[in-house]
């Protein structure tokens, strides 16, 4: 439900998640292939359908980088950008089921430390990419989280070549408003209540209007041109407006090259978002947590509502999340009011908006990016020991290396090396002892869930007890204790017998101690 009991941290940071978000959306479908004004039509969806439905507070939804390349390679292939919408049709559809089906969960699976590398390497993608944007080098998309550029280039190859074409009025421009930005977020904004209401990156858009107009007045050299600026699509009249809408072309759709692009895009989707759902939590200041499955049926329709009028799919976006956060937003109205201001300003100002300095939201991005990947965070980690520290940096530095969705599985796949390595050392205890009849007598109690994991680590604890020595096997406290266990402990009998060990078995807290003769499994 959307309330107006925070409107004035909630109208502030909803202009600002609709400034970074307009050059996001152009961007994406322009990396995707796609007509730019199918970015608009999935930030405005994302912002107006999706939140109305999501119970996500803080997240906010739109076309998302992660797809970018998939939705490339898929209007290639089929040859259709009206085809490719009926495959967006059909994976809003499949989203919706597997909300009914309660698949939401599998965001919870993720380890924390995966979570926060995500979070702080997506901080560091934002400000490496923002560089360039920064010098007033704008030949790279706005919003790309991925390593290798459409262009051939790499983060870093794009950072020095930025270098050769430095624009003053950019570098102005960002300078400017990163100092407005640190000064009104550290100083200002505990002053008093009108900086608070007033944010600091509104000002500094306004800046970036205001200096490169005077530029282009007094200094036309230095003016920043129509490549640096904001750039939406402007139709000249009501009908032109409505021919920017497409629909999709439905007469393929039972075929494989459909349903498997459907299928993909479901999946791909639907995982981006409930990463992105369980870091914006983490995020959230009041730390409320949002209904998943939900938020899989709210991402369904609204994939199915941009399906069906020619936009981009839909996922939940961490970028526009995070500054919508930053920015102070306190509940979903924010994310409702950063969409209708999408809709709003191609239809009534798309003009004024094409005067934005791509310079002035770098820098509004920079702070962002900051505060995902603050220096106290990692030393924080780095302080919770190596089974947390390594799967997060492994994560951050994948994601800045690759892209958002490989860096998460690197980074899964050393989280859950720990989990296994974890769960090899912690499935028994030894206790030894020396028994009434003289001899060292050893007691191995079984952990509460044994699986085929700890086979080898209990296969190396029996073989470390020497012969004639007593041997009892504690089972009482397990729940759980995988077959391949239970076959180690039969298949032990015989070395027990050759090396003369007094070999028992206690099943649960009542049993009296048996022979292993008469042990039942």
């Amino acid at each position: 439900m959307v309330t107006f009991k925070e409107l004035k941290n909630d109208l502030p940071a909803g202009i600002v998640v609709f400034l970074v978000a307009v050059p996001l959306c152009l961007g994406i479908a322009m990396a995707s292939g796609a007509p730019l004004f199918s970015g608009i039509i999935a930030g405005f969806v994302g912002g107006i359908v999706v939140t109305l439905i999501s119970g996500s507070q803080l997240g906010v939804s739109g076309p998302a980088a992660g797809l970018a390349v998939i939705v490339l390679h898929a209007i290639e292939g089929l040859g259709s950008f009206e085809v490719f919408l009926s495959a967006v049709v059909l994976a809003g559809v499949m989203q919706l089921v597997l909300g009914f089906l309660k698949a939401g969960s599998i965001g919870y699976y993720f380890p924390s430390s995966v979570i926060k590398g995500m979070l702080s390497g997506i901080g560091v993608i934002i400000i490496l990419k923002q560089i360039p944007h920064a010098f007033g080098y704008d030949e790279s998309y706005e919003g790309s989280l991925h390593f290798l550029e459409p262009s051939g280039e790499t983060t870093f190859s794009l950072i020095f070549n930025s270098l050769r074409y430095i624009s003053p009025a950019a570098v102005i421009i960002s300078a400017l408003s990163l100092a407005i930005l640190i000064f009104w977020d550290t100083v200002l904004s505990k002053k008093g209540k009108i900086f608070q209401i007033i944010q600091g990156p509104l000002v500094v858009v306004v800046l970036g209007i205001v200096l490169n107009l005077v530029f282009l007045n007094a200094f036309p050299e230095m003016a920043l041109r129509a490549n640096h600026l904001v750039e939406l699509p402007v139709a000249t009249s009501v009908g032109g407006f409505f021919q920017q809408f497409t629909a999709p072309d439905f007469s393929r759709i039972l075929t494989y090259e459909v349903l498997m692009l459907a299928g993909t895009l479901a999946v791909v989707a639907s995982l981006e978002t409930l990463l992105c759902l369980e870091a914006t939590d983490k995020l959230d200041p009041q730390k409320r947590i949002s209904p998943a499955n939900r938020e899989l049926k709210a991402q369904g329709v609204g994939n199915i509502v941009s399906g069906l009028i020619g936009g981009l799919p839909v996922t939940q976006v961490i970028v526009r999340s995070s500054a919508n956060i930053q920015s102070g937003g306190r509940t979903k109205l924010s994310a409702l009011i950063h969409g209708v201001l999408i809709l709003a300003s191609v239809i009534a100002i798309p003009g004024l908006l094409n005067l934005i300095p791509l310079a002035s939201l770098a820098a509004i991005l920079f702070v962002v990016g900051y505060k995902l990947a603050k220096p106290a965070l990692f030393k924080a980690m780095y302080r919770g020991g190596l089974n947390q520290f390594l799967p997060f940096v492994v994560t951050v530095l994948a994601i800045v290396f690759t892209d958002l969705l490989t860096g998460i599985g690197i980074g899964m796949v050393v989280g859950i090396f720990f989990i296994l390595k974890n769960s090899y050392h912690v499935s028994h205890t030894v206790v030894k002892e020396k028994s009434q009849a003289g001899r060292e007598k050893y007691r191995i109690v079984l952990a509460e869930e044994v699986t085929f994991l700890n086979k080898g680590n209990i296969l190396e604890e029996l073989r470390r007890v020497p012969e004639g020595a007593e041997l009892e096997i504690d089972m009482s406290r397990s729940a759980v204790v995988d077959p391949d266990v239970i076959e180690l402990i039969e298949n032990y009998k015989e070395t027990a017998r050759s090396n003369n060990i007094k070999l028992h078995v206690k099943q649960t807290a009542e049993d009296e101690k048996l022979e292993y003769e008469g042990m039942k499994f």
